[in-house]
């Protein structure tokens, strides 16, 4: 398909700077967010050693030496694309602890949580080849980054004054983060995941907090 964008390869011929100058603010920041759309739904579907830049350049509308303007290296993309998604999901679980402000908005947190990441497999699928693949490519900076946004979730639930764990809090954590991880287990339950994680959450909830 031919875009706006293919406009400026042709006329640059891969010349990096005369292509940087070529786009509008708009149209980069429509391409880079069309990148890390294009990526996510290909990590979803093929992991990532399967996704190609060719193949996201493709599906964008733009060469491949123009997606080195927006990601210095298919790692950097997929770390910001990880590190986006969390911050995402993070963001509107808060927003729904807020509405609430007690435990039981920490369930409904849980369970929006637990779709998302229902969504997209990548952000549980972290003990596979392929993501080990993407780690071991990762630079220092690049594998801090996604730790730390790793650390998001349990400031979401321990970090709130208004909430207060009737149980240690490393006990706490350790089964909220079991009964999300259980989605692993989804294709070998008995009884639908989404119904059967919901059960969990609803009669752990007051175990858990005061």
């Amino acid at each position: 398909m031919y875009r706006i964008y293919d406009r400026i390869d042709i006329l640059s011929h891969g010349k990096g700077k005369n292509m940087a100058r070529s786009f509008s603010e708009r149209e980069k920041e429509n391409i880079k967010k069309n990148l890390q759309e294009a990526c996510k739904q290909s990590w979803t579907q093929y992991g990532y050693k399967k996704t190609s830049v060719d193949e996201l350049c493709k599906q964008v509308g733009i060469s491949k030496g123009a997606f080195y303007l927006f990601f210095e290296s298919k790692e950097a993309l997929f770390c910001e694309v990880l590190c986006s998604v969390q911050e995402q999901i993070c963001n509107a679980a808060s927003e729904v602890i807020e509405k609430r402000r007690d435990k039981y908005g920490v369930a409904e947190a849980l369970k929006l949580i637990y779709r998302e990441y229902d969504k997209n497999n990548f952000l549980y699928d972290s003990d596979s080849t392929d993501f080990t693949i993407l780690m071991n490519k990762l630079s220092e900076e690049q594998a801090k980054k996604i730790e730390e946004s790793n650390h998001m979730s349990e400031q979401l639930f321990s970090g709130q004054p208004y909430l207060k764990f009737q149980v240690d809090a490393s006990l706490a954590m350790s089964v909220i983060y079991s009964l999300i991880v259980n989605i692993k287990n989804k294709d070998i339950l008995p009884h639908n995941h989404m119904e059967t994680f919901d059960f969990m959450v609803d009669h752990l909830i007051d175990g858990l907090y005061e």
